[in-house]
């Protein structure tokens, strides 16, 4: 039988600053497709509000469909499909929609294990693990992790999986330090109150970090990375910059300490081929629902708030308004109301 095209919401930035949830038809799947009901879809903090509020390095064409990291159950497979069946539960990068449509090579299968929730998590783990692995991160090198928001927070909990010892925090909201420290940090900093190269020679006993990992997306947090590297230390540039860095000392804070500066944009990673330091989306997608499906990743506490999808202008409000206490918002596409992590 044929599948019919569905009344479908969607979450539409039809402004800057202006959040709305809009009816649209979704197509039958073609050839190669699946028909994705969507359970929940995770709010990515930094990229989705820096492009509702037209930042610096985003796009100023709206309106605009924003949403990447979907966990769903397929309703209705197109032709050639031959992994995926309906009732399938699957996570995927689609967006914020009640229904979606994606390439079976674009979904992984969602194990038993594994709630809807915690699988809403899979793009954005990707994203903080393609940082890590260009770290290159060996057993026992002390890890700093600068920005504490989603992404800081899943990466330092990878650089704990890498081997990192010890694992340092450092952000301005006190709320933020806390999450780190119950999700394993070593040690949390608040520049705000301290003495960062002081508190970094007693926890490591060194002069520096020897990996740096920068995921505030803040242009002045890429001085303060350079600042507090080591000689020879990697700096991984995993937040989107808004805006330009100035006033860089390359000759004193790279070139002299032999510091490497490594770009580690979600899109700079191989497409199909993994390589030591660098897999591809797929490879990373599978191996962060191992990693949820083992219990080694532990995402569940940081869901500060889950909304109902017609809430989802009160997420967005949220995440830019309430930092300290909003880490992850959830969008439930089956749910109404709102509840607090």
């Amino acid at each position: 039988m044929e599948t019919q095209s569905v009344e479908g919401r969607r979450v539409v930035f039809q402004r800057p600053g202006v959040v709305a949830v809009e009816g649209f038809q979704v197509g039958p799947p073609k050839p190669g497709q699946v028909l994705v009901r969507t359970v929940r879809s995770l709010i990515s903090p930094g990229t989705e509000t820096a492009f509702l509020t037209a930042l610096p390095n985003t796009s100023t064409s709206f309106p605009q469909y924003p949403g990447y990291s979907n966990a769903g159950v397929v309703e209705a497979v197109g032709e050639g499909i031959s992994k995926l069946k309906p009732e399938d539960r699957v996570a995927s990068s689609k967006s914020h929609a009640s229904h979606v449509l994606a390439y079976e090579d674009e979904t992984l299968r969602i194990p038993e294990n594994v709630s809807f929730d915690q699988a809403a998590f899979v793009t954005l783990i990707c994203i903080a693990l393609n940082g890590v692995r260009r770290a290159l991160i060996e057993l026992g090198e002390p890890v700093l992790v600068i920005g504490q928001g989603l992404v800081g927070q899943l990466a330092l909990q990878l650089a704990k999986l890498h081997g990192g010892l010890p694992v340092m925090a450092v952000d301005y909201l006190d709320g933020r330090l806390e999450a780190s420290r119950r999700l394993g940090a070593d040690h949390v900093f608040n520049p705000g109150r301290d003495d960062l190269e002081k508190a970094l020679r007693e926890a490591t006993d060194r002069e520096g970090a020897p990996v740096v990992i920068e995921a505030t997306g803040n242009p002045e947090a890429i001085l303060m990375a350079l600042r507090l590297a080591a000689r020879e230390a990697r700096v991984v540039l995993l937040g989107s910059s808004r805006g330009v860095t100035r006033e860089v000392n390359f000759y004193s804070e790279v070139h002299r300490k032999g510091v490497s500066v490594i770009g580690a944009h979600n899109s700079a990673r191989p497409r199909v081929d993994s390589r030591r330091g660098s897999w591809s989306f797929m490879d990373d997608a599978r191996v962060a629902l191992r990693l949820l499906s083992r219990g080694a990743l532990n995402v569940m506490p940081l869901i500060s708030l889950k909304v109902s999808s017609e809430e989802a202008p009160s997420a967005y409000r949220a995440l830019l308004e309430e930092k300290e206490t909003t880490i992850a918002a959830v969008l439930d596409w089956e749910a109404q109301g709102t509840s607090r992590g």
